[in-house]
């Protein structure tokens, strides 16, 4: 590869993984700003969607519908049983204790997390299984001299395109407008006669089906799925979504997406340098990759920790 095209596949690659990282964060950013409740079950939802299309896969596949029909139905399934399980964790674990302590609703959300993975540990048998290979979305191609999965190439602009339509939704519609009245002021909407309940459910809905939207273009590139798969890309939406400011959409993308690009080029950092001859010889930068999230989340919550985009709160008198 030429040295003027070494930088670009770890740019692609990291905004490919920082959008998938963002569909995750808005989940977050979302329950975070209606309920002021990390939802720790968010990341475990991601996981169950792959776990979901594992299974359903080769059902649809084997049968006899024509092929295009059961990938469409794949996809659907997947996301519409996303939705039903955020919507029953939402019904069971979170709705009996809207009016208790925030710290039991935490716990709640902790174990519900355990829950899921234990539930998919069972299932597995703590196996990694192996996400089907979608056709056309994870074949390669070649991008400015780069080979690359189409899936990098998608993955931006459908992110673009989904926040588009929900934050059109959320500004210029109905529901939309209740959500944002909730998220302000929970117990001065209630008073409205907004169906709060029905906000909330509508917010879990959202944030899962982008979580499952989210699965299948991060397990196009990453194939193995376990029981514990979610922690990681969770804990860096969660990072993301502190870093643009919880409770904001547009703040949620952007640390993702940064997150991502400065996850990638690390990963890649030995090879740029020694293909530009900084260094001779591998120094293992890709280790630092990870820890780099959390370096980010400590220099955000010292400096600014409403986040790029996030509102002060303020003293209500």
């Amino acid at each position: 590869m030429e040295s003027s095209n070494i930088i670009l596949p770890y740019i692609l690659s990291g905004i490919s993984v920082g959008g998938q990282y963002a569909l995750i964060a808005i989940g977050y950013t979302m329950v975070y700003g209606i309920l002021r409740l990390i939802n720790f079950a968010h990341a475990d939802v991601f996981m169950v969607a792959g776990l979901i299309m594992i299974y359903l896969w080769p059902a649809l596949l084997g049968s006899a519908l024509p092929a295009w029909l059961a990938i469409f139905l794949a996809i659907l399934f997947v996301v519409l049983l996303t939705i039903i399980l955020a919507f029953c964790i939402e019904r069971a674990a979170y709705k009996p204790l809207r009016n208790a302590p925030r710290m039991s609703i935490m716990v709640s959300a902790i174990g519900v997390s355990m829950l899921l993975q234990s539930m998919a540990l069972y299932i597995t048998g703590g196996l990694a299984k192996s996400y089907p290979t979608i056709p056309w979305v994870s074949e390669s191609m070649v991008f400015f001299g780069v080979t690359i999965r189409r899936v990098t190439i998608i993955t931006p602009f459908l992110v673009a395109a989904l926040v588009f339509l929900l934050v059109m939704f959320i500004n210029h519609t109905k529901i939309g407008m209740a959500t944002r009245a909730v998220a302000k002021d929970f117990e001065t909407s209630r008073l409205m006669g907004i169906k709060i309940d029905s906000v909330i459910s509508m917010t879990f809905a959202i944030g899962s089906c982008l979580a499952a939207i989210g699965s299948m273009l991060y397990f196009s590139n990453f194939s193995m799925v376990t029981p514990t798969v979610g922690a990681i890309p969770g804990i860096k939406a969660f990072v993301a979504a502190v870093f643009g400011g919880i409770g904001s959409i547009p703040g949620a993308v952007l640390g993702g997406v940064l997150i991502g690009v400065c996850e990638s080029i690390i990963k890649g950092l030995d090879t740029i340098l020694i293909t530009y001859g900084i260094i001779k010889a591998p120094l293992e930068l890709s280790t630092f990759s990870d820890a780099f999230t959390f370096i980010l989340l400590i220099v955000i919550l010292v400096f600014k920790p409403t986040g790029l985009f996030g509102e002060k709160a303020t003293d209500k008198v």
